[in-house]
C-alpha cells in the first residue's frame, strides 16, 4: 500500500488508462468472432469460407491501411494534421492508433454480410482497403477528431461510441455496395416476387449474435471509463460512476428490448416468432443505443431499443421485397437505419441535466450528422463499386456464384461431401472380424451352386438399391452385416415422392422444401439371396410414414474387379 502511495499521480492514471484502453480494444476486436459466425451462418454452405475469409482479411488487411494511412487521414481532416502513429514512434499513439482500428473494422467488416455470396473477394478487399484508409477516417475526422457538425448551432454532434460513426455508417455502405452489386442469382422470380434463400446455420448465427452483444460491453461501457483525471486530491476525483453505470444499464436494456421488440413485430406478420429476427433484434437494440448511452434515461432505453428492433423487420421487408436490394445479412436494418433510429432520439430520451441546449438544437444537429455522414458514405461507397463493376470486377461469374465461392474464390470446400469426418456419423456399429468377417461379396465361393429352395440362382449378380432416411443407415447397415451382405456405397442424396413437402421459414418468410434429403445405398450381390437382401433393408429402414422410401432390384449385366480383372461373380 505504501509503495502505491509513493507512486505520481499521473503516472498511475495514465498507467490505468492505458490498460484499461488495451483490455477494451482486446474485447472489441474478439467481436470479429462473432460477426464471423453470425455471416457465416446467414450464408449458403458453399460461400462459408469465402464469408469467413472476407472477415479474416477485413482485419489483416484493414488494420495495416489504418496504420500507415487512415489514422493520418482522420487527423488531417480533424485538424491536426497528418499524423499517423508510426511518425512520432510514441508508445502512446500506438495504443490510440489500435482503439481507434478495432472501431474502424467493425465498420469495414459490416459491408461483407451485406454483399455476401456474389461478391469478388479483390473487390472487397479493395473496397476494405479504401474504407480503412479514407472513407472511414474522414467519417471520424469531421466527428471524434474535428467536431464540426452542429457547432454552428452552439451543440455538438452526439454520438458516444460509435451508433452513427461505426455502425450506422457501415449499415449504409453495405446497403449502397449491395445496392449497386445487384441480388443474387434466384433472389427475385421474373414476376418480381421474392425467393427466400436460408442461410445454412442458425446456430452460427446465434452464437455469432451472442458473441457480439458480449463484446458490445467493451463498445459502449469501455468507452464510458478510459478517462482518469490525475488532477484533484487524487486520480480518481473524475470518474464518473454515474454515467458508467448509466452506459451498463442502457446498453443492457436496450440489448433485450431489441429481441423483444423484434419477435413482437415477427409475431404480428407471421404468427410465428422467428429466430433469426429476435437474434438480429439484439443487435439492432444495441446498435440503437450505441451513440446514446451516456445520456439516455432509463425508460429512454427501453424505448429505443424496442424501437429498434420493432423496426428490424419492416425495414428489411421494405429493402427485400419492394427496393429490391439483396442485403443478404440484414446489414442495414440492423446497423444502418437502427443507427440512424437512436442517433436521431438523442435529445428525447436523455436523463434530466444531460444536454448542453434544447431539444430542438440538439435534434437539428444530430440530423445535420446524420446526413452528411449517410451521404458522404453512399456517394464514396457506391463510386467505389461502380468503378469496380465497370471494370468488371466487382462480381463473380454466374458459373462461379452457382458453384460456390468456396470452391471458385478459394479451392475448398467447408462441408466436404464425403470427407473422412463423416464415416461414424451415423450411428451405425463398426464392425470388427470378431463380429462379422466382411468378405467382398457377402458369401464364400464354395456357395457358388444353383439353390434348390426357390431362390435366385446363385450365378447372377444383382444390384439392390435403396433409398431410406438418413437416421436408418446405421440400423441398415447392421441388418445388411447380418445377412452376409456388408459391403455397400452409401451416397448422400435429395428428392421428392410420397412424403409431403414441408414448409420452412427464414425471418419470417416461408418457402416450400419438397427435396427431402435422403441416403441412397447401394449393394451387390451374387451369393445372397436379392430377396434376404430387400427383406433387411426394409425391416430396418420401415417407420411407417411417408417418406421411408423405396428398394430397387436390378440385373447387373458383369462386374470387373479392378486389381486382379477378374470378372462376373468372381469379381462381386
Amino acid at each position: 500500500m505504501s509503495t502505491l502511495l509513493q507512486i505520481d499521480p499521473t503516472t498511475l492514471a495514465e498507467s490505468l488508462n492505458t490498460t484499461w484502453i488495451l483490455v477494451v480494444s482486446f474485447l472489441i476486436f474478439f467481436m470479429h468472432a462473432g460477426f464471423a459466425m453470425l455471416e457465416a451462418g446467414q450464408v449458403r454452405s458453399k460461400n462459408v469460407a469465402n464469408q469467413l475469409t472476407k472477415n479474416l482479411l477485413t482485419w489483416s488487411i484493414g488494420v495495416t491501411v489504418f496504420f500507415l494511412i487512415g489514422a493520418g487521414i482522420s487527423s488531417l481532416v480533424g485538424g491536426s494534421g497528418f499524423a499517423t502513429p508510426f511518425q512520432g514512434g510514441d508508445a502512446s499513439a500506438y495504443v490510440g492508433w489500435l482503439y481507434g482500428a478495432v472501431f474502424a473494422m467493425t465498420a469495414a467488416t459490416i459491408v461483407s454480410g451485406a454483399v455476401a455470396g456474389r461478391a469478388k473477394l479483390r473487390a472487397y478487399v479493395t473496397y476494405t482497403f479504401l474504407l480503412a484508409a479514407v472513407i472511414y477516417p474522414v467519417v471520424t475526422g469531421i466527428t471524434w477528431s474535428g467536431a464540426y457538425i452542429g457547432e454552428f448551432l452552439g451543440v455538438g454532434f452526439h454520438d458516444f461510441a460509435g451508433g452513427m460513426i461505426v455502425h450506422g455508417m457501415g449499415g449504409i455502405a453495405g446497403l449502397t455496395a449491395a445496392w449497386v452489386l445487384g441480388p443474387r442469382m434466384d433472389r427475385y422470380a421474373e414476376d418480381g416476387s421474392t425467393n427466400v434463400i436460408p442461410g445454412h446455420s442458425m446456430t452460427f448465427a446465434v452464437l455469432g449474435t451472442l458473441i457480439l452483444a458480449f463484446g458490445w460491453y467493451g463498445f459502449n461501457v469501455g468507452t464510458g471509463a478510459i478517462w482518469i483525471d490525475s488532477t484533484g486530491n487524487g486520480v480518481l476525483d473524475t470518474f464518473d460512476f454515474a454515467t458508467l453505470g448509466r452506459i451498463a444499464m442502457g446498453t443492457t436494456i436496450a440489448m433485450a428490448s431489441g429481441g423483444i421488440g423484434a419477435a413482437a413485430v415477427a409475431l404480428l406478420k407471421t404468427g410465428k416468432v422467428d429466430t433469426l429476427y429476435v437474434a438480429n433484434g439484439l443487435l439492432a437494440g444495441l446498435v440503437g443505443i450505441t451513440a446514446i448511452p451516456d445520456t439516455t434515461a432509463w425508460w429512454g432505453a427501453f424505448l429505443v431499443g424496442g424501437l429498434a428492433g420493432a423496426q428490424l423487420p419492416i425495414v428489411f421487408d421494405f429493402v427485400s421485397d419492394t427496393l429490391k436490394i439483396d442485403d443478404v445479412c440484414a446489414v442495414f436494418p440492423v446497423h444502418g437505419s437502427a443507427g440512424v433510429l437512436g442517433t436521431l432520439m438523442f435529445p428525447f430520451v436523455a436523463a434530466p441535466g444531460t444536454l448542453t441546449g434544447s431539444i430542438g438544437q440538439h435534434f437539428i444537429a444530430q440530423v445535420a450528422g446524420v446526413a452528411i455522414i449517410g451521404l458522404w458514405t453512399i456517394v464514396a461507397t457506391g463510386a467505389v463499386w461502380y468503378a469496380l463493376k465497370a471494370m468488371g470486377e466487382a462480381r463473380v461469374t454466374p458459373e462461379h456464384e452457382q458453384d460456390g465461392l468456396d470452391v471458385s474464390e478459394h479451392g475448398v470446400e467447408t462441408y466436404p461431401e464425403f470427407g473422412r469426418d463423416r464415416v461414424a456419423t451415423d450411428g451405425g456399429p463398426e464392425l470388427s472380424a470378431d463380429e462379422y468377417e466382411i468378405r467382398t461379396d457377402g458369401g464364400s465361393a464354395d456357395d457358388r451352386e444353383i439353390r434348390t429352395d426357390g431362390g435366385e440362382p446363385a450365378g447372377d449378380i444383382k444390384m439392390i438399391t435403396s433409398v431410406i432416411r438418413p437416421e436408418k443407415l446405421g440400423a441398415v447397415k447392421q441388418a445388411l452385416a447380418e445377412v452376409g451382405a456388408p459391403s455397400l456405397t452409401v451416397t448422400n442424396v435429395s428428392g421428392r415422392g410420397s412424403q409431403p413437402a414441408k414448409k420452412g421459414s427464414w425471418r419470417g418468410e416461408e418457402y416450400t422444401v419438397d427435396l427431402h434429403q435422403k441416403v441412397k445405398i447401394e449393394c451387390v450381390v451374387a451369393d445372397v439371396p436379392a430377396d434376404d437382401v430387400v427383406a433387411a433393408i426394409r425391416d430396418a429402414a420401415n417407420t411407417g410414414e411417408p417418406g421411408d422410401g423405396k428398394i430397387f432390384v436390378m440385373d447387373v449385366e458383369n462386374a470387373v474387379q479392378v486389381r486382379t480383372g477378374k470378372e462376373g461373380t468372381e469379381a462381386v
